[in-house]
């Protein structure tokens, strides 16, 4: 134990034997010394993790998505992005998914595509 963490030790006991409320021998509550459970950065992340996957579940739940949507590798980038959002930013809407979002999706697996076809000379694959 460290000098400090012993001094404070033996004020804390001296001020609770002395802090009788009254002469009945009850205990101050703000002098003596407090009986609450010390929360670690390590039970932080593990209750935060749980409510991130507490919504995540409740999302899969409502809406059928199977458990194996999970092990996408598209999934934990998603997490990742969305943990990094600014507080003000809003999650894309139904139509912007099936719109314009879909269209950029497209429009990157065409590219891919092309991209692909443009190997098939250097690999002997024909189309």
């Amino acid at each position: 134990m460290y000098q400090e963490e012993s001094d404070v030790e033996e004020i804390v006991s001296s001020l609770s034997r002395s802090a009788s409320i009254a002469g009945h021998g009850r205990i101050d509550p703000f002098i003596s010394k407090p009986k609450s459970k010390q929360v670690t950065l390590k039970g932080m992340v593990k209750g935060t993790r749980n409510m991130l996957g507490r919504y995540v579940g409740k999302w899969f739940y409502d809406k059928g998505i199977p458990f194996v949507a999970a092990n996408s590798p598209y999934f934990p980038p998603m997490v990742k992005t969305i943990q990094r959002a600014e507080p003000w930013v809003k999650p894309p809407m139904a139509y912007e998914l099936s719109g314009p979002i879909l269209d950029e999706e497209v429009e990157e697996v065409r590219k891919w595509i092309e991209e692909y076809k443009q190997s098939w000379p250097r690999t002997e694959m024909v189309g």
